[in-house]
């Protein structure tokens, strides 16, 4: 980008597709995520919905998780800290599975978050959470599973007078 140590240049200011290409750097797995994350946007319908849901933001350990169109979004912005048992609260009672995983081997990462489904726990008032481990510096993108109604509660029998 122009600066000054080039004179202010744009010369060099644009995008360089061939560097996907190149063998010996790793933007192919950028450009396999970058694939991926599109192709899922578009199924999903992803824009569809105007805002995000936002679930968890814990600035202290750098952490965002937001639900939008089905998808539960989770990012681990930390450069250093992994976090295991993140409990994010949920806005259905569902299973999640991973749809999306920045820490897949096939994009670069280390295969530290395992393909599985998370199921949702319920407490005794009826709202739900999951718990996730987020390596640091990844992103994972939860599908949301068959949407659960839970029955209702028996009601308990007054003493009659």
């Amino acid at each position: 980008f122009p600066r000054e140590g080039n004179g202010w240049s744009f010369h060099y200011c644009r995008r360089q597709w061939s560097l996907r290409d190149n063998g010996y750097l790793k933007y192919q797995w950028l450009g396999e995520f970058d694939q991926d994350m599109i192709e899922l946007a578009k199924s999903a319908d992803l824009f569809k919905m105007r805002f995000g849901d936002l679930r968890l933001n814990d600035s202290e350990r750098k952490i965002l998780v937001f639900y939008r169109q089905g998808l539960m979004f989770a990012f681990n912005f930390h450069p250093t800290n992994s976090f295991t048992d993140v409990k994010v609260s949920l806005p259905h009672i569902a299973d999640y599975e991973i749809a999306l995983n920045s820490d897949d081997p096939k994009y670069g990462g280390n295969g530290l978050i395992t393909k599985k489904t998370y199921p949702a726990n319920v407490d005794k008032k009826g709202n739900s959470t999951i718990s996730l481990y987020l390596p640091a510096r990844t992103a994972v993108v939860l599908r949301e599973g068959k949407i659960r109604v839970l029955p209702p509660a028996p009601k308990k029998k007054g003493n009659k007078k």
